[in-house]
């Protein structure tokens, strides 16, 4: 076996077990950190397309939504007046949660998505959707493709980068968000009951900062900057380190504030350890 990115042939095994396939191997790379299994074939070519990631919780669109709009609105937030008046491709878009809010800004916003069974959904709230790269109109481009939390589910991200780098407008941007695989959890804490829960068999690849910058240029691509980002707050930490279960953010969210939770993110990202990663690449 080779490293996906950098070719190395050596790795070590992490601690832990992936939740629904406890038969796979986690492994690192020893060069470039990468985190990946021992192998990749239990992700079909139809898979996505037949909602193979939702088979056993096919919660309702509704709910899904509701699941979503935490972290949509947080990326809305984040994007800032970048995406005034912008014309936005939103790459694994799910069922629309960012779309919906970002149009209110936005000069026009698409999606990708595979899951066939979000088709009527769309056209109901009137969001046009592509169900793969090559229904894009050739000339149509991009002032900004956001992928979040898309990439590390991509047998071949190198090869997705390049395809949806075609479609940037001058000056445009791909804005990736990512797990990140020195989440503090593992890192730090080590905790065994996070290590047992957080990998699953649709996350092929963990990135850090380094390996993630490594992605893009194996892409032609420039880095414009990665940034730690923390979605989980510290309720949802001491929840995880007292009773090894999720949820913590908002079963004990009384213990939150937005000026702790600000201070907390700030020191993890000042050690490279918070759970996600967002970067922002170009042409």
């Amino acid at each position: 076996m080779t490293c996906y990115l950098c070719k190395n042939d050596t790795f070590f095994e992490r601690n832990g077990s992936v939740r629904d396939m406890p038969n796979l191997k986690i492994l690192e790379c020893e060069n470039c950190g990468i985190v990946t299994f021992d192998s990749l074939d239990h992700i079909s070519d139809t898979y996505y397309e037949d909602s193979g990631m939702h088979t056993d919780t096919l919660v309702s669109i509704d709910e899904w939504l509701r699941q979503l709009d935490r972290d949509d609105s947080r990326r809305v937030k984040y994007l800032g007046e970048s995406i005034t008046n912008k014309n936005i491709l939103d790459f694994g878009c799910g069922p629309g949660s960012f779309i919906l809010k970002a149009r209110q800004k936005a000069k026009k916003v698409y999606g990708l998505e595979l899951e066939s069974r979000l088709q009527p959904f769309y056209a109901q709230k009137n969001i046009e959707v592509f169900q793969n790269i090559d229904d894009i109109q050739s000339d149509l481009k991009f002032d900004l493709i956001t992928a979040f939390h898309v990439v590390e589910h991509l047998k071949d991200p190198i090869k997705t980068l390049q395809e949806l780098s075609k479609f940037l407008a001058k000056d445009g941007r791909i804005i990736i968000e990512v797990p990140s695989s020195n989440d503090a959890l593992l890192t730090l804490y080590k905790s065994k009951r996070f290590s047992e829960f957080t990998y699953w068999s649709c996350h092929l690849f963990l990135f850090n900062a380094a390996n993630l910058k490594l992605l893009a240029k194996k892409a032609g691509l420039k880095v414009d900057f990665v940034d730690h980002v923390q979605r989980y707050p510290l309720s949802n930490h001491l929840h995880w380190l007292s009773n090894g279960k999720p949820g913590g953010h908002e079963k004990w969210n009384f213990l939150d504030s937005s000026t702790l939770n600000s201070e907390y993110e700030a020191q993890l990202a000042s050690l490279g350890i918070t759970d996600t990663l967002m970067a922002s690449f170009s042409l």
